[in-house]
């Protein structure tokens, strides 16, 4: 489980960076500091999700077609943007073709091509997501991951984006989220943010560099991970031709 700070606690130690006294309930505090911190607190968590794929935020969508389906589904409530290169057509074990571009996608619909057709492609069009061919094959299981714009536990455990109550928690790592709105603070009120935004950066460079794991980098053109399919490394001794 990560480190979670609430609502209270990020802006109360904020506030002590930038010379102001900590208090019991900043969200709900009517001082116009405390009020400008709780705002700039949403802000900074909604840019901070659009900044980086944080894994914390990764979530899955999938679905089965059905005869009924017109091919048009909705996107979920709390998506925000797809993960490339994440969609995966399970039934036939292949890649999701696309997305297609306006151009791809009419060529397609105007060609007489769905019984040609033998994987599926996607585009994404007034928040939905649309599904070639259509109406697509019954049974096919789509699935791609993308990244919730939901960065808010609150305290009925159900997820928000922004802050309600001084109990509400960020996902996000506690330093970074604390040095964010300590720089944004400042610039609102017109002081200088050049320290901060620089301890800022520095901690937004050390949390992205961390947040996930990274594939070993070699010069030599070796070490290009660990493969899916090798003889030496994954596959089994014997059970291979005809049994």
């Amino acid at each position: 489980m990560p480190r979670l700070i609430t609502a209270t606690d990020i802006i109360n130690r904020a506030a002590l960076e930038v010379g102001l006294s900590p208090v019991s309930d900043p969200v709900t505090n009517t001082d116009e500091n405390f009020i400008q911190l709780t705002g700039l607190l949403t802000s900074a968590g909604q840019e901070l999700v659009e900044l980086h794929p944080w894994q914390i935020l990764v979530k899955e969508f999938a679905l089965t077609t059905t005869d009924l389906d017109t091919g048009t589904y909705d996107l979920p409530d709390d998506f925000c943007y797809m993960i490339d290169q994440t969609g995966w057509d399970r039934t036939n074990r292949v890649a999701i073709g696309g997305p297609l571009s306006p151009q791809q996608w009419t060529y397609l619909k105007g060609r007489d091509l769905v019984s040609q057709t033998i994987y599926a492609s996607f585009r994404l069009v007034d928040n939905k997501f649309d599904l070639f061919p259509q109406p697509p094959p019954v049974g096919l299981q789509v699935s791609f991951e993308y990244i919730s714009r939901n960065w808010v536990l609150l305290s009925d455990q159900s997820y928000a984006d922004e802050i309600q109550n001084g109990t509400d928690t960020a996902l996000f790592e506690p330093i970074l989220i604390v040095k964010f709105l300590k720089a944004k603070f400042l610039e609102a009120k017109g002081f200088d943010s050049t320290a901060a935004r620089a301890e800022l950066q520095s901690m937004f460079d050390s949390r992205t560099g961390k947040d996930t794991g990274a594939p070993i980098l070699s010069a030599s053109g070796t070490g290009r991970g660990f493969p899916y399919l090798s003889p030496f490394y994954n596959t089994g001794d014997t059970g291979y031709g005809i049994s």
